[in-house]
């Protein structure tokens, strides 16, 4: 059995933690977790949420494969049974993960039917007995993801309350969704773009909770928004689909602007990086789909972009699709580069 403690110390952890990539359904999986670590060595990692009944209950526990290349690197569990989310969080901590947190955020019917996610801001006593029992259970730290509210709460009067009930529970990392979640009468994709931002309330509970770590989250599009966050006296900064859809634009310099430390990558090393795995993948049964869906925008931005999406998106879920594909690809990037240097 794999050792309960982090590979790595707290105090590395914490300094991940600068800057992390947010969990997300269906795109933060394993090989888009390889994809970034090779952007950034020291960014920290989320998987998307994993729940706790499916562990625990349904031995799902392929969900927790990971490459140890992915270090640091957390998961996210979705539960409100404190016993169950204890016995997920050991399982979790088993597998070699260095962090483990609770989603306190997601508000997705399928969620709220499981009542966790968002649901669980209308119920921080409950929040407050699960970050105990995982804690408990295992020996790496627990952490929260939250909204700052859900419906009708006042933000301002119910999050210091929160805060202060899962730090009481022994949390000492948050990450703060700096919008509402509406539960009723928007769906998951609206309320990730409708519910007006609120980073205000984010700095001010800073300002309430000083030795709690806090990291931003929500509608941060670039690295140099990032960086204005973290000179603004935040802990840490979370970015979600801007790191997805332009991995290279947020994460290729961060080691050396946020954490400096570390040489600049870019998205052709990071591609030349991902030939073996790919290969090594497909050796094992898979499919080259299963991995290029996370590159398409790599080259967002960028002369040969066009072309690049449309090959791999075009020819990687045909049979016998390689990583010669990739690299016809990678070579259309090259030629518009030229072209465009030239011009």
């Amino acid at each position: 059995m794999t050792s309960m403690t982090s590979p790595i110390s707290s105090a590395d952890l914490t300094r991940a933690a600068r800057l992390s990539v947010a969990p997300m359904m269906d795109w933060t999986d394993r090989h888009c977790r390889y994809l970034h670590r090779l952007l950034s060595r020291e960014t920290l990692l989320y998987t998307e949420m994993v729940t706790a009944p499916a562990l625990v209950r349904g031995g799902a526990l392929h969900l927790l494969d990971h490459d140890p290349s992915e270090h640091p690197v957390a998961l996210q569990l979705g539960g409100s049974d404190p016993a169950e989310l204890a016995q997920a969080a050991r399982l979790g901590a088993e597998a070699g993960y260095d962090e483990i947190n609770l989603n306190v955020g997601c508000p997705s019917d399928r969620v709220q039917s499981g009542a966790f996610g968002a649901i669980l801001m209308l119920q921080p006593a409950l929040v407050a007995k699960c970050v105990e029992a995982m804690r408990a259970a295992c020996d790496v730290e627990v952490t929260v993801k939250c909204r700052i509210g859900v419906d009708d709460q006042d933000p301002a009067e119910i999050l210091p309350e929160f805060l202060a009930r899962i730090v009481a529970a022994g949390c000492t990392r948050v990450t703060i969704h700096a919008r509402k979640a509406w539960l009723q009468g928007l769906s998951p994709k609206e309320n990730r773009d409708i519910p007006p931002l609120d980073y205000g309330l984010v700095h001010e509970m800073k300002v309430l909770f000083p030795n709690l770590h806090i990291s931003i989250n929500g509608g941060i599009t670039s690295l140099d928004e990032a960086l204005r966050f973290l000179e603004g006296g935040l802990d840490g900064v979370m970015v979600g689909r801007s790191a997805y859809h332009t991995p290279a634009d947020i994460l290729a310099t961060a080691d050396r602007r946020v954490f400096g430390k570390g040489r600049d990558s870019s998205a052709e090393a990071a591609v030349q990086g991902m030939l073996p795995y790919i290969e090594a993948h497909l050796t094992a049964g898979g499919r080259l789909g299963q991995i290029t869906r996370h590159m398409l925008g790599l080259f967002a931005g960028r002369p040969g972009a066009r072309q690049w999406r449309r090959i791999l998106s075009e020819g990687a879920h045909k049979p016998g699709a390689g990583p010669e594909l990739v690299l016809t690809a990678l070579a259309e990037v090259a030629a518009a580069q030229d072209l465009a240097t030239a011009g």
